[in-house]
């Protein structure tokens, strides 16, 4: 009877066994994570400043500037305006040809741009009242742009290569030469524009860290030895201070963005 308890209870075993290995249980092997990489923001770009306004971004990507949507006469009305301004404020070794083109462009298209000014006077006469200030204010918004000095590098090579390339502009042809060279004086603002938006979209991304207070440490007593010193016990009322320079953890967090 015992030997027939033990072939059964060894038969048992085997089977169980035999099932264990019939049922391997699979072990999963984890994949270590991929390392992170940082995120690269765009940098401020040159001549720029934080909380600076810039023109409004439309939905199409372009830019609400004062060379928007112009007339005939408007274009060439800014472009002289845009001119201007470089015979005023380029410098360097170009500045002398950029004034003697200039001059040169006033003569050669003098009635051009006196036609232009009066159709461009018409055109805010026939928009409604005070149209006088509505011209001057749209005007001193237009020089006020063109002299911004963050472009004025990029926009002063481009007033150069305009005003060689205007040499040779037949007056009948100036509204036409003003609409297409235009954008190219507006150029380096669009793209500061561009630049600035970038950066500023990093910021927005990038949050600033938060920095917490530090922690109080208990300060051990210490006893202090000596042949005619008596023994004190460090005071440790108040906690140690821990000098940290706001500023500087400011900008790190500026510069990530």
């Amino acid at each position: 009877m015992k030997r027939a308890a033990i072939s059964i209870a060894v038969g048992w075993a085997a089977a169980s066994l035999a099932g264990c290995a019939a049922h391997t249980k699979k072990v999963a092997i984890a994949t270590p994570a991929p390392p992170e990489t940082a995120t690269a923001y765009a940098p401020m770009p040159a001549g720029a400043r934080a909380g600076m306004t810039i023109p409004t971004r439309l939905s199409d990507g372009t830019y609400l500037t004062p060379n928007r949507n112009l007339s005939a006469a408007a274009a060439v009305w800014h472009l002289r305006a845009a001119l201007n301004v470089a015979a005023l404020a380029c410098r360097g070794p170009a500045q002398e040809t950029i004034v003697a083109r200039y001059n040169s462009l006033l003569t050669q298209q003098k009635g051009a741009f006196a036609a232009a000014q009066a159709t461009l006077a018409a055109e805010f006469r026939a928009a409604g009242t005070d149209w006088q200030s509505r011209e001057d204010e749209a005007m001193t918004r237009l020089y006020n742009y063109f002299s911004q000095d963050f472009a004025r590098e990029a926009f002063c090579v481009r007033a150069a290569e305009v005003l060689a390339r205007a040499e040779s502009v037949a007056p009948a042809m100036l509204q036409t030469f003003a609409t297409t060279q235009l954008p190219t004086l507006d150029q380096p603002f669009i793209q500061f524009f561009d630049a600035y938006d970038a950066w500023r979209k990093g910021q927005a991304a990038n949050p600033v860290i938060a920095f917490a207070a530090p922690v109080a440490m208990p300060v051990a007593p210490v006893t202090l030895r000596g042949p005619t010193a008596k023994s004190e016990t460090a005071k440790s009322d108040k906690p140690p201070r821990l000098h940290v320079d706001m500023g500087a953890l400011q900008d790190q967090s500026l510069a990530g963005g």
